[in-house]
């Protein structure tokens, strides 16, 4: 069996190597994005797998891949949001993403970024720039004197609010479905009590129609004025001119963020001279009290393998007409 893995990474040629070896399979890969230029590349194998931000659009691209073979697309991510689902079921192809990879890597940048909001750190850095050393208005908080809001608590939410949770914090969870092996970690409650109680608030939910844009100004106004906010789940949940609008506000005290609005062409890319027109991150990245990472929740070496992986298996699956074990459609 052959495939072909589109968007590699430099940090994902090993992996790739070994899994081929690992499943007795071939793989060979290409850094290009999948895209109606190149779907013909395609033709000589059995099934892909691709990592990607950009949306797959156009119903062109799904014909071609139907007509060269191809059964299904395997995300190398947890987000399936780029993919027109009505498009693949309409050719019959099947989507996959790797929402088990490892629920940790995520959980842990959560808990480095509120940490390091709590005590103030890059404020504290950015002043040592300045050969100012002074302690005034940095006095910190303590996570187990804290209340933490999760919002969509599935897999990844879950891991997070089991850590904070050993840590001593009290922590609330909004999500439709309450799981039972939560019961001994959270509280459900709806969104307008999570917002108003919590000190810290952490989103772990697909970009859904209905999570689009789901914190918005007004949600923002709900939380506590010296509430961390953390996004570590999809850009296009947050208003990001809400976001931007609250801290300047001082609606909320600080933000974690590591996915944001326009981030293609931005994260895993270093633009070095050439900059990048997003006044948004500009302004997000400047402010004292915001963390911005570039999509780094889920790199870890542990997350980086079970994501090619979990990936590869699927599609295998699929070729050879079984069920998926992470199937979107």
């Amino acid at each position: 069996m052959k495939l072909l893995m589109f968007n590699t990474q430099p940090y994902e040629v090993e992996t790739f190597a070994k899994i081929a070896n690992d499943l007795k399979v071939e793989i060979d890969w290409t850094e290009e994005g999948l895209s109606l230029d190149n779907v013909d590349k395609t033709k000589d194998y059995d099934a892909i797998t691709i990592q990607q931000h950009g949306n797959l659009e156009g119903e062109d691209l799904y014909k071609r891949l139907a007509e060269n073979g191809i059964k299904q697309i395997s995300l190398r991510s947890t987000g399936y949001e780029i993919i027109d689902l009505d498009l693949a079921n309409k050719y019959n192809l099947k989507i996959t993403n790797v929402s088990g990879y490892s629920p940790r890597s995520v959980s842990e940048l959560v808990l480095a970024d509120t940490m390091a909001l709590l005590r103030r750190l890059k404020d504290y850095s950015k002043r040592e720039e300045r050969n100012d050393f002074s302690w005034t208005g940095g006095q910190a908080r303590e996570i187990h004197n804290l209340t933490v809001g999760v919002i969509g608590a599935g897999t990844i939410g879950s891991a997070s609010a089991r850590i904070f949770r050993a840590l001593g914090a009290r922590v609330l969870a909004y999500d439709p479905v309450q799981r039972t092996d939560l019961a001994d970690t959270v509280e459900y409650v709806d969104v307008n009590r999570l917002l108003s109680e919590s000190d810290v608030v952490t989103i772990h939910t697909p970009l859904t129609p209905e999570m689009d844009r789901f914190m918005n100004f007004d949600r923002f106004k709900k939380m506590k004025n010296d509430a961390i906010f953390i996004n570590a789940s999809r850009g296009g949940v947050v208003d990001t001119d809400a976001l931007v609008a609250a801290l300047e506000a001082g609606e909320i005290g600080a933000a974690g963020i590591d996915v944001f609005d326009g981030e293609a062409g931005i994260t895993s890319v270093d633009l070095g001279d050439k900059g990048y027109d997003n006044d948004n991150l500009k302004a997000l990245i400047a402010m004292d009290n915001v963390i911005v990472t570039p999509h780094i929740a889920f790199f870890t070496d542990i997350a980086v393998y079970n994501m090619a992986l979990l990936s590869t298996r699927d599609a295998i699956k699929i070729v050879n007409g079984e069920e998926a074990i992470y199937p979107v459609n």
